[in-house]
């Protein structure tokens, strides 16, 4: 017996307004932003201050850049540099999709380390902070690629009971991956790393929460992506992984000399 949810229909335009359209894709961008803004405002608060509020008002611009700039180029390089080469001028059109997660985190690196370094504050602190609030935009992002029916899942078990048909993903009930990755990538994560600011010394550790980040989301990533669909230009790559779980095995490794390196260094008591 075969099972299959109806795929909600849900118009990836929000709201029209006139020639102007407001998709769920950016308001997962803008909500992602705004709140983990407000979170990061609320960490600085208490020891070991990470920054003033104002710097994270401050940041906040630093932070939408190093995004949008950096999962733009992201996918430019990792998913599609031969298509990108022969049409440059489609680099900037963010509105025909693709953005890389492991872009956009390049591009917030760079940023931490060139706000940090301007404001004469500790990168490592500041890191800690921003990869706290990062799983909010992670857990919208993944819902908005629900709601536009995008980076569907596998083909499913006939007996999955929440199995979909995907307007783009032929007759077959697949997996809805990019729940099961707002999940892992954007609930679980972002739980943990609260957890462990709200009820442990790590926050203490310049460092180690960026670390437990950066591991953490590179396993989920790659779990999220066994019922993944891998995309179609590209398909499996080396030893049958796919290009997500490929660029998340540096992102664990570096996460885990990260906590190492961070827990044989000095605290932070102020």
């Amino acid at each position: 017996m075969s099972f299959a949810l109806t795929y909600p229909q849900i118009d990836p335009v929000a709201l029209q307004l006139g020639p102007f359209a407001i998709r769920w894709y950016a308001l997962a961008y803008i909500s992602g932003l705004l709140l983990g803004w407000r979170y990061v405002k609320a960490l600085v608060a208490r020891p070991p201050n990470a920054m003033t509020e104002t710097e994270v008002d401050d940041f906040l611009v630093w932070a939408t850049l190093g995004v949008i700039l950096g999962g733009r180029l992201g996918y430019v390089l990792f998913y599609k540099p031969a298509y990108f080469l022969a049409n440059p001028l489609e680099i900037p059109m963010l509105w025909h999709g693709g953005m890389s997660f492991h872009g956009g985190a390049l591009g917030v690196m760079l940023a931490v380390v060139l706000f940090a370094k301007k404001n004469r504050r500790n990168m490592f602190l500041i890191g800690d902070v921003i990869c706290c609030a990062e799983p909010i935009g992670q857990f919208f992002g993944r819902i908005a690629n629900f709601i536009n029916g995008e980076l569907f899942g596998r083909v499913a078990p006939s007996d999955l009971p929440w199995a979909m048909v995907f307007p783009h993903g032929g007759p077959e009930p697949r997996h809805p991956s990019q729940l099961y990755q707002a999940g892992l990538e954007g609930a679980a994560l972002g739980l943990i790393l609260f957890l462990l600011w709200r009820f442990t010394a790590i926050r203490h550790h310049p460092g180690a929460l960026s670390g437990v980040f950066m591991a953490g989301y590179g396993l989920a990533r790659m779990v999220g992506e066994i019922f993944r669909q891998p995309d179609a230009h590209l398909g499996f790559l080396w030893g049958g992984f796919t290009m997500g779980q490929l660029l998340s095995v540096p992102l664990v490794l570096f996460g885990a000399g990260l906590i190492v390196a961070a827990y044989r260094g000095k605290t932070a008591t102020a």
